[in-house]
């Protein structure tokens, strides 16, 4: 199978997941996964939230981030070329502090 992203359009999702701003995203969504092509603008975030039933890996492919996971006290910045990575029954947030769009390849997947 492949998915080109250059065929699915962009979704504006405000405060998603409780989020400043918007998350931007191409989605598709196949049974139990979901992949997506995520931007965030400067200022934008998806708010802080817990994967109760699946987990999820984002690769940063431009721009900056900050990562917040776990119980929320960690920090960290992500930058083109990392990967994050949040297991069931962890929580994190993403937030676009950088000047210029964050943009990323998330999977999320059932476990």
């Amino acid at each position: 199978m492949i998915i080109d992203f250059n065929n699915i359009p962009e979704e504006a999702k405000p405060n998603f997941k409780g989020g400043l701003k918007e998350y931007n995203v191409k989605m598709i969504d196949i049974g139990p996964n979901k992949f997506m092509r995520g931007r965030l603008v400067p200022g934008a975030s998806i708010g802080f939230h817990t994967h109760e039933v699946n987990q999820e890996i984002i690769y940063v492919l431009e721009g900056t981030g900050t990562l917040v996971d776990e119980a929320g006290n960690t920090v960290d910045t992500v930058v083109p070329g990392q990967v994050t990575y949040c297991p069931k029954g962890d929580s994190h947030s993403l937030t676009n502090q950088g000047d210029k769009d964050l943009i990323f390849f998330a999977v999320v997947t059932a476990v």
